[in-house]
């Protein structure tokens, strides 16, 4: 099954006798900025978005509360699958996840739904930008979902297991290359990377629209990266959201990865894990 699907594909969906149950999951990277108010993704589903979607906080509901985890770390998982079934999420029925067009936070709610064992999630590519049909401020009040849900026994790396995959496979920093070699860090105690790590930034994965490049181009990309389907794959970036977005390209690939949810935000955190520096993995 695609891990994602396109806008006229979702409409159609939508139309016929089993439509998806939608989530929208708009988010932003806020870093603190004097007189600015952080993005507020349930304001911006409030004035408009798919017809019958529903608002899901990466934060709040996709999330733990930051500390030594991350910024991002695993939610509770009782609470995440309360927040799914008051969506209106059921093991039986699709979802499609979107979020403003960049992916990252659909990726973690796809990452998150797909580990936990629901079997048909999918990702729509773009975005709402990408979406051509009626918009809605109406707030749909769905009937009580009924997935519940169960922890995979592949797909999450700690970090140990992140260290250790960058000697014995392929670890891929999924954040911009210019915070993989150390020489900005707006968020995180230092800059750098996991020894071991190559940089792909998820960016590289998607065009200028915003949609996932061509799956064949995609393989071709993780494949010069050492990825070719027949070794372990692992992902991080800076808290777990944009390496979902790296886990769903190489998932558009075909190559099967892991995510390491506490990501750089707890990597760097603690002083006793090595950083590396500069554009040499090593």
């Amino acid at each position: 099954m695609n891990a994602i699907i396109s806008a006229p594909e979702l409409a159609a969906e939508l139309a016929g006798n089993h439509p998806p149950v939608v989530l929208d999951v708009r988010w932003q990277l806020s870093v603190p900025t004097a007189g600015q108010p952080p993005f507020d993704g349930h304001a911006a589903y409030a004035t408009g978005h798919v017809p019958g979607a529903v608002f899901v906080d990466l934060n709040r509901e996709l999330a733990g509360a930051p500390g030594a985890s991350g910024r991002h770390p695993l939610p509770d998982l009782d609470g995440f699958g309360a927040a799914m079934r008051r969506a209106g999420v059921s093991a039986s029925t699709p979802v499609v996840v979107y979020d403003g067009g960049q992916g990252w936070a659909a990726a973690r709610a796809w990452w998150l739904l797909s580990w936990t064992g629901h079997p048909d999630v999918r990702v729509l590519d773009g975005g709402l930008p990408a979406w051509e049909g009626e918009i809605s401020a109406d707030l749909p009040a769905p009937a009580e979902g009924d997935f519940t849900p169960v922890p995979g026994a592949t797909g999450l790396l700690d970090a140990d297991g992140a260290a250790a995959l960058a000697r014995s496979g392929v670890l891929l920093d999924a954040r911009a290359g210019e915070r993989y070699r150390g020489e900005v860090e707006p968020i995180d105690r230092v800059g750098g990377h996991i020894p071991g790590a190559l940089s792909a930034p998820t960016t590289e994965s998607v065009g200028p629209d915003g949609r996932f490049l061509p799956a064949g181009e995609l393989k071709d990309r993780f494949r010069a990266l050492g990825a070719d389907g027949g070794t372990e794959v692992g992902v991080y970036c800076g808290s777990g959201v944009s390496g979902a977005h790296e886990v769903l390209a190489l998932a558009v690939a075909g190559i099967p990865a892991a995510l390491y949810v506490g990501s750089w935000s707890e990597w760097s955190a603690d002083p006793s894990r090595p950083v590396a520096v500069g554009a040499d993995p090593q």
